[in-house]
Formats: structure tokens, sequence, C-alpha cells
């Protein structure tokens, strides 16, 4: 069956290999994640070249993302490995400190007692582990233990509210911007950005960085501070696509708050003709379990329903026991969601004026193959964009998306309800028509007798010249 939904997962030592990488593939795996937070530039290197040859052994297109660490705020490394807080107990956070013990520990970022005040409530290692600051005097934050327990090295710290100042590129992003684009990623992943002008300079980096090799990558912005909550619109306009970071924005802003802040992000992305991610902890437990707990096949499929793109995997792929069985699963979970999604196109083509052709041609394809019970939409598309306008809206009738462009073809495999095809750059209008059709032949897209709505551009060839629709019953000839 076709589903929709794109399913996102993470690389890691479980899922490393090109047999296993395959069947990932084959499994359902839309978008590869290089977590730029973990691995050497070798080992990046080397995924992204066994999921390119796992992607051409399978026959199908997939992109690959690489999300880069950011600004993330840890603590430094115990004597011991870690020590245990007690409740109630006095402990110094102190840039200064080498090795830590149960009184105090060190900080990667030094800048924090800066940003630091009596009265912040800090929570460490996802917020299990929350320390409130009493004072702090030049490099050391004195806290009260709040809720005790084991700390590790290296656990992240954030500040109740958000407000760390931190800025988004640390110079290690930058140079792993670098690598992304040497080795050929087709999305950047952001994170922490706080505003517009963060993804704009991660945007010119990744350009500039891609141009030797003719890369220019889409933008996806990381949502998990507090701050970006309020410029969510500016930073939407300023990404090619958002992600529902939910771990560190629930540690900003409360688990509490972070199902209404996901729909909300989810509608006003796809508002904004812009692509959106939903991620953090979707089937955790099968990082042990060969199967999800009820709560979290609820989880996936609600987003289903809210309308996300793609849903992502983490340590469940990437160094879970199951990484092929969770891709598996969560993609049953999206095929049944679907089922059941309504359709509301003829609300929004009342409510909205269209001022682009190819954004009218597009919503027209939408309207006429609903109306009609066509069996497929066709897009021949150089960029994507018409693909993208369509996949804005549900139907229950597959986008295919058929393009010369290999980077548009990789791009479309995060667009929800989109298939990418590759289709051979043709300038002849009929010749181009009737290849099209071959490919839904050739690939059970379509059969003798079916009734397609068929969208291109003339003159061909052109990027943003979408500018006819037609009505097309597929015939032997195909």
């Amino acid at each position: 069956m076709h589903r929709a939904t794109k399913i996102v997962a993470t690389i890691g030592p479980a899922s490393s290999s090109l047999e296993i990488l395959s069947k990932m593939i084959a499994a359902g795996l839309d978008v590869v994640r290089l977590n730029f937070s973990h691995g050497t530039a070798d080992d990046h290197r080397q995924r992204a070249k066994f999921v390119r040859e796992a992607a051409r052994q399978i026959g199908r297109e997939v992109a690959i993302m690489a999300d880069l660490q950011g600004p993330k705020i840890r603590i430094g490394k115990f004597k011991n490995g870690s020590a245990i807080l007690t409740r109630g107990a006095a402990f110094i956070l102190d840039a200064t400190c080498r090795l830590g013990d149960k009184n105090r520990v060190g900080l990667d970022y030094k800048d924090l007692p800066h940003d630091l005040n009596a009265g912040d409530i800090l929570l460490l290692n996802d917020g299990l582990i929350v320390l409130s600051v009493r004072r702090v005097i030049g490099k050391e934050i004195y806290t009260n233990v709040e809720v005790g327990g084991e700390l590790s090295n290296n656990k992240g710290i954030n500040r109740q509210g958000g407000g760390l100042s931190a800025p988004a590129l640390t110079e290690k992003d930058r140079e792993d911007i670098s690598i992304a684009m040497a080795l050929g990623a087709d999305f950047i992943a952001v994170s922490f950005p706080k505003n517009a002008t963060d993804m704009e300079m991660a945007r010119q980096l990744a350009d500039a960085a891609g141009a030797p090799f003719g890369y220019k990558p889409k933008m996806i912005a990381k949502i998990e501070r507090a701050e970006a909550i309020p410029l969510l619109q500016e930073i939407l306009n300023a990404s090619d696509g958002i992600m529902v970071a939910r771990g560190d924005l629930a540690v900003e802003v409360g688990n509490a708050a972070v199902p209404a802040l996901q729909k909300r992000m989810i509608r006003m992305a796809r508002e904004a003709n812009k692509t959106v991610i939903t991620a953090t902890q979707m089937m955790e437990s099968m990082i042990q379990n060969p199967v999800p707990t009820r709560a979290e096949v609820s989880d996936v499929a609600n987003a289903v329903l809210d309308g996300t793109d793609a849903v992502m995997l983490s340590a469940e792929t990437a160094s879970g026991r199951y990484p092929i069985s969770t891709i598996e699963t969560m993609a049953v979970i999206c095929l049944e969601a679907e089922k059941s999604g309504r359709v509301e196109l003829d609300k929004y083509f009342l409510d909205h004026t269209f001022t682009h052709i190819e954004q009218s041609i597009a919503m027209g394809a939408l309207f006429t193959a609903f109306h009609l019970g066509a069996r497929a939409i066709v897009a021949l598309t150089e960029s994507g964009t018409t693909a993208l306008w369509m996949s804005r809206h549900w139907l229950h009738i597959p986008v295919y998306a058929l393009t010369p462009c290999l980077a548009s073809e990789r791009m479309m495999a995060l667009y929800r309800n989109v298939v990418p095809l590759h289709l051979e750059s043709i300038r002849d209008r009929d010749t181009a028509l009737r290849e099209a059709l071959k490919v839904l032949v050739k690939n059970n897209y379509a059969v003798i007798g079916d009734v397609v709505v068929l969208t291109m551009g003339e003159p061909m060839g052109q990027t943003g010249s979408t500018n006819t629709l037609k009505i097309v019953k597929v015939s032997e000839c195909a």
C-alpha cells in the first residue's frame, strides 16, 4: 500500500552496515539522519557512502539529513564516571573544574555563569536532575539539588524557560557543514536556532560549502528553545522546514506544553508550505523491546493525523536492537492512521486566493483528481516545487513526482504523499507524457484504463514553469 507519511531514521552503530541499511530502505526508510553530535567525519563519510550504495541496490533514492550538534551545553566529566546527587545537598557547577565528584563538576560551556541568576532552575540529563541556583560567584554556580539521582559524564544542561545566550552555530557546526556538503547531504538540520538570522547564516554557510559540489541543501530548523516559539513564523520563513524536537523543547517549556505546541507547529508549517518532522522518543521502547507500547503507537498516529510530513527515529535505529522491525512497525502505524485522514479541499479553495500560476495548477490538480476519483496525480517537475504545494493537502490519492534532477528526487523523499521517481530529461511534451505513464505502469502504480491527472510546464526543462494540467487515461502505448 502507498504510505504518505515519511520515515526519518538515525544511523549509528546498530545500522551502519550496507546490509542493514539496505534492509532499512526496503522496510520503508525515506530519509537517513546523520547525527553530528556523535561520530567522526570519517564515520559520516562511510555511512553516507553506504546509504547511497544501499539505495542504488534497492532501486529507490533516499535523502541524507545532516543534523548539527549545535550549542549543546553539557557538564564535564567525573573522576569515577558519575556521582550520586542527594536531594537537598549543595552542588557546584564550576567552569574551571577538570574532573568532578559528588560536590562539583566542570562545564563545557564556560560562559554559563554569565547567563544565570539566583533563583534560576537548571535541568540536567533531560530533566531527570533538577538544580536551583543559589548564587553565582565568578566561574562557579552554587546550587541546591531539588531532584537528585545519578549524574554521569557530559549530560546536557537546560535552563527552565530558556534564555541561554550560546550561539546557534558553533565552530564545530561550521566545520561539520563543510563535511556534510562534501558527502552530499540533501538537508541540514540546525540545532537550537533562536531566530531567522540563525537560519539565514546557516544557509549561507551551507550554500558556500556546497557550491564546489553543485549542492544547495534544504534547511531544517530544529525547534527546541523556548525563545524560538514566539518567533516561529520568522524562523519558518527563513527555513525550508522545521523539526518538532520534543526533547530539549520539553525540558525548557515543560512536558505538558509540548503536545499543543506540536499541533501548532505542524499546522503552521503546512500553511507556510514548509515541511515538518516530528521527532524524539516516538518508539523509544523499541530500543530494547521488539514491540512498541500502545502509548507510542498513539503518539506516532496522532502526529500522522495532525499532518506531519515525517516521523523520526533516533536511538531506536542508531543503537537499538531492532532497527529494521522498528521501521516496519512505524510504517504500519502510519498506514493505519492515514486511512482515517479527512479531506477538506473544497473549504481550502473557498478561503484562499492563488497568486502563482504554478500553485494554481497544483491546486487545480488536487481538486480535479479528488472529484474525478483519479488513480494518481503525476507531476513532471524540475525543482519539486509543484509537488511540495500538492503535498500540503491530504488526499487519498498519491502524487508521483517525476524529475530528471537527482537532487530534487532525493529532496522530495521528505514530502508527505509524494513518491519521487526518475525521468530522463525530455524536452518534447508528448514524449515526456508517454514516458511518464510508462514509468507508472512499470512500477505498478497504474494500469491500462486508469485515469491520472498530470501537470507539466511548457516550455519543458525550465524550473518554475508548471502551467499545464492534463487529464489522461493510461493506454496500451504506455
